[in-house]
């Protein structure tokens, strides 16, 4: 028998859109949270018009960070429509926001004005760059970011131009990180009964997550050197060509090293005194890494990394995002979800990256934009003719496919 979800009955208010504050409330919802995605009710979140591609009429996007949630699609424009949302700021555990500075606090949904009425309230709020930033209220999606925290300056080719990551990284780590917040600033408001306003950014997000290199930095003074797809203190630790395709090795301390040497039958490289540790072979990495390559080059992927797996040296091929996916649920990673989804059906997602054993996740799917706005509403205590009249100017959208 499964255990409750550790977020059973925590109610969170997102009020937040795009990537970094749904990723965040999707994470909270999979730990079993109750999240109610407030929209603006004639285009919903950004993202829903980020296509193609496209599933059922929605777009892939909004599908990869928006599961387990309902869909409150409501002006907050209109009086009995921002009043509502007050309410709903007012009875939930944890509202999670990315208005703009100064938006917020004017639609009286700012941390103060919640907090006035909800002392116990895990409030966080997501910008590209944080609150004390100057020039104040900057705007940040991830590429200016990437750019702004150094990242895309230490990702590239060497010798190249720097090159962004190809996934949104800043803000996938900024929900992270504002999962994190939020989880411990509401273990301490269940125990003590007092809230907290918790605040993450992009690029806070994004220099905190260059770990080593950030700290190589300020050690050296210096700004590190792009390295492709190698490793700037590891060697060798990078992507390699063979017959068919490329291999990465990671190679990380001495004894994998030499454990490599063995499968590929070089036993004269581990013998080589320029090789024989790390720092060596950092300092003489153009030289063995051409020994590396010529070796590989002789034989396909498939027989090296058998080789090397059997010598206990970490190693992989470069795939597509499509082939990874399928071979490592194929393997047993257990990577896939399967959800019925209203309008697209049977639809695989992407589960998240941590495990509870004994408390499997909900498998509700994205919510269609307004699918359960009269559900909502009614459990905030609005009266039926007070939400039709909502719904007739407007001010409300309740998706056909919801429920009524």
């Amino acid at each position: 028998m499964s255990e409750p979800l550790p977020l059973t009955g925590v109610r969170v208010a997102d009020l937040s859109r795009v990537l970094a504050g749904p990723y965040a409330t999707m994470l909270l919802a999979d730990l079993g949270a109750e999240v109610i995605k407030v929209e603006e009710p004639s285009r919903g979140d950004d993202t829903r018009s980020w296509g193609p591609p496209w599933a059922g009429g929605e777009a892939a996007y909004f599908l990869s960070v928006n599961r387990n949630k309902r869909s409150l699609a409501v002006d907050l424009k209109d009086p009995d429509g921002l009043e509502a949302v007050r309410e709903l700021c007012a009875g939930a555990d944890v509202v999670v926001q990315n208005f703009r500075p100064g938006v917020i606090d004017r639609l009286g949904l700012g941390y103060a004005a919640v907090s006035a009425r909800n002392p116990a309230v895990v409030y966080c709020s997501v910008s590209g760059f944080g609150p004390g930033h100057e020039p104040a209220g900057r705007p940040g999606f991830d590429i200016v970011v990437q750019a702004e925290s150094g990242l895309m300056g230490a990702t590239g080719p060497v010798g190249g131009p720097a090159s962004k990551v190809g996934v949104a990284l800043t803000d996938v780590l900024t929900g992270l990180n504002a999962a994190v917040g939020v989880l411990g600033a509401l273990m301490r408001a269940r125990a003590t009964g007092r809230g907290e306003e918790v605040a993450v950014s992009l690029v806070n997000s994004a220099l905190s997550g260059l770990v080593n290199l950030t700290q190589q930095a300020l050690v050296t003074g210096a700004e590190p050197a792009r390295a492709g797809n190698a490793h700037t203190t590891i060697v060798p630790y990078q992507a390699f060509p063979t017959a068919d395709a490329d291999l990465v090795i990671a190679a990380g301390n001495d004894s994998l090293y030499r454990r490599m040497c063995a499968a590929l039958d070089r036993p004269d490289l581990a013998a080589d005194p320029r090789y024989a540790t790390n720092p060596d072979r950092v300092a003489h990495r153009e030289e063995l890494v051409g020994e590396i390559t010529a070796t590989l080059a002789a034989r396909p992927a498939d027989h090296w990394a058998e080789r090397l797996l059997e010598a206990g040296v970490p190693v992989g091929r470069v795939r597509g995002v499509l082939d990874a996916l399928r071979t490592a649920d194929a393997r047993g990673d257990d990577v896939l979800r399967t959800v019925d989804h209203p309008t697209a059906g049977l639809l695989e997602q992407v589960r998240a990256g941590f495990r509870l054993e004994n408390t499997p996740p909900p498998l509700a799917p994205p919510p269609l934009l307004g699918q359960h706005s009269r559900e909502i509403l009614t459990e905030l205590g609005l009266a039926a003719d007070r939400i039709d009249a909502m719904v007739d100017r407007g001010a409300v959208r309740q998706h056909p496919k919801g429920n009524r």
